[in-house]
Parts: C-alpha cells; sequence; structure tokens
C-alpha cells in the first residue's frame, strides 16, 4: 500500500470544510475575495489543484488570506513550505506558552530527511500498542486526565513521523489519526469544547490521509458532521457526511460502519429538528445492522452497538414526541447495556427522565435523573450533564414541588457544582 501523493494536509482540510471537490474550494474562495476587499479575484481549480500536488508552490499573499478566511486554519497549518524557511514543511516548533497543546500540534506532518536517524520498524506498532490503551482507558478514566496523556502521546507521534518511513510510517500515522480521534471525541462529547474538536479533526484527518487509510479517514469526517450538526448548521453537517461516506466505500466498510454513518446523520438531523428524516436514516441503520456483511469493522471502532443505536433511536423518539416509543426504547437500552458502559448509561437515564417529564411523572423524572447524577459521579461525561440540565429547565414549571428542590440538591451540590466547574 503506497503513501498516498500529494498535499494530504490541505485535501484534509478541504474536505473537513465541507467541500468535496477543488472545483468547490476555488468557487468558495472566488466568492470570499469580496468579502476580503479583493475585488475582480478569481481563483481557478488548476490553482487549487497545484497547492494540492506532491510538491505545492507557496501561495502569493492574497491567497494566503483567502485558504486561511476560508478554511479557518492558518497557512502554516496547510501544508506549504515558505520558501526562507530552511526547516523541511511540517516541522514541529515549540508552542507559546499558553497556547492549547493540541492547537500546536505541527498540521503540517514531518517527513524524514536525509539527515534523520530512522528509528527501527518496531516503532509504528509500538506507539500503536499505547494507541489501543489509551481507547480502552477512554471508558472508565476522568476525561480530562486522559486527554492530557492523549495529547502528549500525539505531539509523540508527530514527532517521530520525521524518523520513520515505510510501512513503520503508515502504521504510526493511522495510531496518530486514532489518537487524534480520541482526543476530539473527548473535547467534544466530554469537554464540549466543540471549537477545539474540530481542529483536532482536521489533524486526524491529515494523519489518516498520511496513513492512506480510508476508514479511519470516514470515521475522522463523520465525527467532524457532529459539530455543526449540533449546532443546527444542517447543510455543513450533512456535506461532511457525504465526504465520510465517499470515504468509506473505498473501505470498504462493514454493514457495522454503515449503520454507524446513518446513526450520525440521524442525530445531527434530530439536533437540526427533521425528525422525520432522522428516524428514516434510522431504520436505513437498523436494516444495515441486520445484514450479513462480508467486512468486519475496525478494532478501532468501539463507540457503536445494537444498543447504542437503540439509544440515538430512543433521543429521536423523544424529541419528536413519540412517548411511549422512546420509553420502551429506552427502558430496553439500560437492559442491553454492558455495565462499563456508564458514559451511555447516563445519557439514556437522563433521555428517560425526559421522557416521564414530557408524560407529566415529574417524580419518576427526578427519580431517573437521581441514577443518571450518580452515574456521572462515577464517571464523568458533559454530553450526560447537559441532557440533565435541559430536563431540569423543562421542569422549571414545578420548581416548587419537593421531587424537583431534592433534584436541585443534588444537581447543585457542593461536589456536584465544583466538578462540572472544574471539568
Amino acid at each position: 500500500m503506497s503513501r498516498p501523493a500529494g498535499n494530504t494536509q490541505l485535501k484534509a482540510a478541504r474536505q473537513a470544510a465541507g467541500f468535496t471537490s477543488q472545483q468547490a474550494l476555488a468557487d468558495a474562495m472566488t466568492g470570499a475575495a469580496l468579502d476580503l476587499g479583493l475585488h475582480g479575484f478569481q481563483v481557478s481549480v488548476r490553482q487549487v489543484r497545484r497547492w494540492e500536488s506532491a510538491s505545492p508552490p507557496w501561495p502569493q499573499a492574497d491567497h494566503q488570506r483567502l485558504l486561511s478566511h476560508v478554511l479557518r486554519l492558518p497557512i502554516k497549518d496547510l501544508g506549504f513550505r515558505a520558501p526562507w524557511d530552511s526547516k523541511p514543511a511540517g516541522d514541529v516548533r515549540t508552542a507559546p506558552e499558553g497556547v492549547h497543546v493540541v492547537t500546536a500540534l505541527a498540521a503540517s506532518l514531518p517527513r524524514p530527511t536525509s539527515s534523520a536517524v530512522l528509528r527501527p520498524p518496531s516503532t509504528g506498532t509500538d506507539y500503536a500498542a499505547i494507541t489501543t490503551a489509551h481507547r480502552r482507558l477512554y471508558w472508565t478514566v476522568q476525561p480530562a486526565q486522559l486527554h492530557q496523556a492523549i495529547v502528549e502521546h500525539a505531539n509523540l507521534g508527530t514527532k517521530l513521523l520525521a524518523e520513520t518511513s515505510g510501512n513503520a510510517r503508515r502504521v504510526l500515522a493511522a495510531a496518530l489519526a486514532e489518537s487524534l480521534l480520541l482526543a476530539a471525541r473527548i473535547e467534544f462529547f466530554d469537554l464540549r469544547q466543540a471549537d477545539q474538536a474540530d481542529t483536532t479533526l482536521i489533524r486526524a484527518l491529515q494523519a489518516a490521509g498520511e496513513a492512506d487509510d480510508a476508514l479511519l479517514g470516514a470515521a475522522v469526517l463523520a465525527h467532524a458532521a457532529f459539530v455543526p450538526g449540533w449546532a443546527g448548521r444542517k447543510d455543513e453537517a450533512e456535506e461532511r457526511m457525504v465526504a465520510a461516506r465517499t470515504y468509506a466505500r473505498r473501505g470498504p466498510a462493514s454493514a457495522e460502519f454503515l449503520a454507524w454513518l446513518n446513526a450520525v446523520e440521524a442525530e445531527c438531523l434530530t439536533r437540526c429538528g427533521d425528525y422525520r428524516g432522522a428516524l428514516r436514516l434510522l431504520a436505513r441503520a437498523e436494516e444495515a445492522l441486520a445484514a450479513d456483511g462480508e467486512h468486519s469493522s475496525p478494532s478501532w471502532m468501539d463507540w457503536f452497538s445494537p444498543a447504542r443505536l437503540a439509544a440515538f433511536k430512543g433521543n429521536t423518539q423523544l424529541k419528536a414526541g413519540h412517548l411511549s416509543q422512546a420509553r420502551a426504547t429506552l427502558r430496553q437500552v439500560l437492559a442491553d447495556l454492558p455495565p462499563d458502559m456508564g458514559k451511555q448509561r447516563a445519557v439514556v437515564l437522563a433521555d428517560l427522565a425526559a421522557v416521564e417529564a414530557t408524560d407529566q411523572n415529574l417524580e419518576q423524572a427526578c427519580k431517573l435523573a437521581g441514577e443518571a447524577l450518580d452515574q456521572l459521579a462515577a464517571t464523568w461525561y458533559a454530553t450526560g450533564m447537559e441532557r440533565i440540565r435541559d430536563l431540569r429547565r423543562s421542569l422549571a414549571p414545578w420548581q416548587d414541588m419537593a421531587a424537583v428542590r431534592a433534584l436541585d440538591d443534588r444537581l447543585y451540590g457542593w461536589g456536584t457544582t465544583l466538578s462540572a466547574l472544574q471539568r
């Protein structure tokens, strides 16, 4: 398997921004020129093709402004090397004091130089073993603590790329992409740092491109769709899902992987208020999961199962107002979830509490919310706490009720409040 040619950093940034073709980027830059006061300025697809080549020319000043404006990244993170820069493109530079460590990762991945001392072939597999351990720890270790370790691991992987070649480099790049994906998952789901997650996901896609791993690229792009999807930007989320499905076809993807893609898009549509479209996608996901596929899912895909698909469905049924169906679905999810899936259990308990609150079963709603808080005390998950706070806002008309006051005592106790602020 040969390493993909071309400027993979710019390609990844383009695709993550929702531009599925070089022409689309050229059109976007031409359209954005007026916003920057560049009248009559046009960017051709031929120019974009040159920038995405294996030896991209250094863009002119106006082109640099447009690229950074449209792709929301500094020019140094798009795979270009300044003519006056004696260091190889993508060299890791020391981050200024106070800069977030993930932001300081070099997006232009370093390449081996003639003067580099190459690491042994085992470097890639040794690095990947630690990535695998981090993946397993995610489900039980406090996210803020694990995130710091993963970021340092990703920094190490970025530096090691300059000292590896051949198959070891591909293995290392794939493990680095997985590490960055895990860092982004923590930032988005556990810490609710959506902007930081979006940036980290671009780094992950660049590393997946370096590894020429289409399925890993599809997973990164699907996670990237969550960012605009949860913010209600439906068109942007759907563009990223188109890119994710394109990469999945190159995989080829397993039936489980395709089911997960449908579930991701369904959650984005749910957040955007398109419940009918979401339920249609969830039905397709169930059909895909029931299909006998010849391809197995990659080992790093440990975030999806039939129970988690049902959890997606239960949340959509709740938002759509199908309360009896949502109640039945979510109760079955609680019965089917493995004991070590504490983060998912907290979310499902919160959704089930919301079902009962909507159906005016207020004491039961508060009881279930208390169980969700118990779970969050053991394993913090910002997404779970967000659901509980949404529930509490819906209980405002009954805030003098004893059960609601008891919930407030739990929700705003010293330990819970301080933990939420610290995280």
